[in-house]
């Protein structure tokens, strides 16, 4: 079931994967655009030109794109008719870069970052996640996370689950009436949490990096593994039910589940993340399989 095609190559490094309307979008980080890709493999530039490096994506109920926009941590808004604005800047709230981001059927965005300057070899530090409204606002809805990354919401509405890369794990919230989080709870944990210390200490103790991420009508996640060069399906409780590992000097940054029957599961793969790597090689692809269950949730 796990044979890997190649949907489209020619990515600098392709991050927050998303089906919508029938097509994969996602983002690149070095070539500043956002790309819809059809089944086939036929790519559109959505969004090009950007000045910043985009990442998350996510749509409101009015049908508009939300962008994050890493470094200037800011959010931008593409209405279904082209017009593009600033949503919020949450440049207070924000200790790296922000990056991933899932949106709630109400437009409420949920958006992690780094922490900490990651790409200038800053010390890793404790992060929040940020909570954006439907009007721009922005409030801290979570503090003292180790990099919160890829999220998803449950098809019920009610839990958030965030992939915290530097500890190994998943954190579930549950999500109250007025967009505010509380239970804060640990839904998953694969190996160690290491000390926040040098990094290179940090990653040495990590068995898990989960990045961008899917979830499935079993209530299971398939997380990219920034550390293990591939994907894998997590259950609650730590158990690792499926792994796909992509071909040698590849590792996989994000996953989707998607396709007319949301059983194809759609992988961003690059050789690293680095800007100084990356940038302008066109040598990071999108990888997809089929699995046997389904998508479920947001995104």
């Amino acid at each position: 079931m796990n044979d890997l095609e190649l949907l489209v190559d020619g990515l600098d490094f392709g991050e927050g994967p998303r089906w919508h309307d029938g097509r994969l979008w996602y983002s690149d980080f070095y070539q500043h655009a956002v790309y819809a890709v059809t089944a086939d493999g036929n790519r559109e530039a959505i969004h090009a030109g950007l000045a910043d490096r985009p990442s998350g994506l996510g749509w409101m109920p009015d049908g508009s794109l939300l962008v994050v926009s890493m470094r200037d941590h800011r959010v931008l808004r593409r209405t279904p008719d082209g017009e593009v604005s600033l949503h919020a800047d949450v440049s207070e709230h924000c200790g790296g870069h922000l990056n991933d981001m899932v949106v709630d059927s109400q437009g409420r965005a949920y958006v992690g970052n780094f922490g900490f300057d990651l790409m200038g070899g800053g010390e890793p530090a404790l992060a929040n996640l940020i909570r954006v409204d439907p009007d721009g606002s922005a409030a801290v809805v979570a503090e003292d996370m180790m990099f919160p990354n890829g999220s998803v919401i449950t098809p019920d509405g009610r839990t958030l689950l965030v992939g915290e890369t530097a500890a190994g794990r998943y954190t579930a919230f549950t999500i109250e009436a007025d967009g505010s989080l509380s239970d804060r709870r640990t839904w998953t944990q694969i190996g160690p949490v290491p000390e926040i210390g040098p990094l290179a200490e940090m990653l040495a103790v990590l068995e898990f990096e989960p990045d961008g991420c899917t979830l499935d009508a079993e209530g299971q996640i398939w997380a990219a593994d920034a550390a293990g060069g591939g994907v894998r399906r997590v259950a609650e409780g730590g158990t690792v039910t499926d792994e796909i590992r992509l071909p040698d000097g590849f590792a996989a940054f994000a996953c989707m589940l998607g396709g007319d029957d949301g059983r194809t599961l759609l992988i961003c793969g690059a050789p690293d993340f680095l800007e100084h790597n990356r940038a302008g090689t066109t040598d990071a692809v999108l990888f997809t399989t089929a699995v046997e269950v389904g998508h479920a949730g947001l995104p």
